[in-house]
């Protein structure tokens, strides 16, 4: 059983981009060489560079993506798994000095709120900002609101397609 997902380095410094393709290679078990592009979002803080692949591999791929690539807290990146047969979908991000994001993931890309985390909010938030706040949280806005200017100055760029060794 398959999973597929994409993965998305928004910004790598140059002396890092090699370490990423040698932490994507051992989650996937092969040699892979993306390709990388400028990131003109990141300014002021050296030249940076973007790439996206699109993987193919056994679920939980996602998650080993993120453990391999939070070694570098430089980088800025998001990976989403969709849902496979007995597994949720999943959605990651990354940014210096927020950390990772995490959240279940529907067919259609939407997050899912769980039982569970719509209760605490319910049971320990009072007032309507403080909700509003609580439920920015669970939906991961901050990480959202950062990213946005590395998603949109990537459109357009090459994507690399990779299939994880069984």
């Amino acid at each position: 059983m398959l999973s597929r997902g994409v993965l998305y380095v928004h910004s790598a410094p140059l002396a890092v981009v090699p370490h990423v393709e040698w932490a994507v290679a051992r989650v996937l078990g092969s040699p892979v060489r993306l390709q990388w592009a400028n990131q003109p979002a990141d300014r002021g803080s050296g030249r940076t560079y973007r790439t996206e692949c699109s993987w193919t591999g056994r679920p939980g791929t996602a998650a080993e993506f993120v453990t391999a690539l939070r070694n570098w807290p430089m980088l800025r990146f998001e990976v989403t798994e969709e849902p496979s047969p007995g597994h949720d979908g999943e959605r990651y991000m990354y940014v210096p000095g927020r950390g990772v994001f995490r959240a279940a993931m529907s067919v259609t890309g939407d997050l899912m709120l769980t039982e569970d985390q719509v209760r605490s909010v319910l049971t320990t938030v009072r007032g309507a900002e403080a909700m509003v706040h609580a439920l920015e949280r669970l939906l991961g806005t901050a990480w959202d609101d950062e990213l946005e200017p590395y998603r949109q100055a990537g459109e357009g760029a090459p994507a690399t397609y990779l299939t994880q060794v069984s």
